[in-house]
């Protein structure tokens, strides 16, 4: 069974702030997540923990590190898949590391510098079903890489991920889906000649893409493409929130 992205979290250097903008845009709900030791919020739909939020720590940023969103891929073995990674040119940001009763992890980067996480939790995790119309779910993940040819062999490699459709961008090359099992879960290209580092992106479904436009505009949130149509009739909107964190929105209705 190919691997597929289980969980996702918001590093940032204002989270409640943070909190409160996601909540008033993609209308997720806060709570603390109880970890002994670490201040971490869950950020839900209903009662279904989609993503998790915390604070950057003052040796990351004075690492240079700056607010991102970052998606985490389930394995059945942490440590065999950085060695994997690292093989096959990748990067180690942060070793395999036990998070106490929830699992394994490590922050890992592709060989051409886009960074992910890697999970295997203690038990299973309930995901949320995939419906294409929950406001709150992750509906798309997108990869800018430095050459899309090479960062699709690396991840069919690495998870099993397969060729979904193609899709002729013009100028801008070719955008091609990916799929994990099923179908298609997001796309990857070669990034444009200003977008200055390869970065994974994670679209947030929403209820309508005009009235999350408003919402994010009313939220101090910054639009730096859309809305627009894609292939396939939904609308999208590419910003970046108040503290700096790019994110994306989709919804089928304009």
């Amino acid at each position: 069974m190919a691997n597929n992205f289980v969980w996702y979290e918001l590093m940032t250097n204002d989270a409640r702030a943070a909190e409160t903008f996601y909540g008033q845009v993609v209308g997720w709900t806060a709570k603390d997540a109880g970890q002994p030791g670490m201040a971490y919020t869950l950020l839900s739909v209903g009662n279904t923990p989609v993503a998790g939020l915390m604070t950057l720590d003052k040796e990351a940023c004075d690492a240079g590190a700056k607010p991102a969103w970052i998606g985490y891929v389930g394995v059945n073995d942490v440590d065999a898949y950085v060695g994997r990674i690292t093989k096959a040119g990748g990067k180690v940001h942060v070793p395999p590391t036990d998070i106490p009763n929830i699992g394994r992890f490590a922050m890992v980067a592709d060989p051409q510098g886009a960074v992910f996480n890697l999970f295997k939790p203690v038990s299973d995790m309930a995901l949320p079903p995939p419906d294409p119309a929950t406001p709150g779910l992750v509906g798309w993940h997108e990869l800018m890489a430095a050459d899309g040819e090479k960062a699709f062999a690396f991840y069919a490699d690495l998870f099993g991920w397969t060729k979904d459709e193609a899709i002729d961008m013009g100028a801008m090359g070719r955008y091609q889906l990916f799929a994990a099992g099923g179908a298609a879960i997001g796309g990857m290209m070669t990034k444009p000649a200003d977008v200055p580092a390869p970065f994974w992106g994670y679209y947030f479904q929403v209820d309508a893409i005009g009235a999350a436009l408003e919402r994010l505009k009313a939220a101090s949130g910054k639009v730096i493409n859309g809305p627009m149509e894609v292939p396939g009739g939904s609308w999208i909107v590419q910003g970046v929130d108040p503290q700096g964190a790019m994110f994306s929105l989709v919804s089928r209705t304009p």
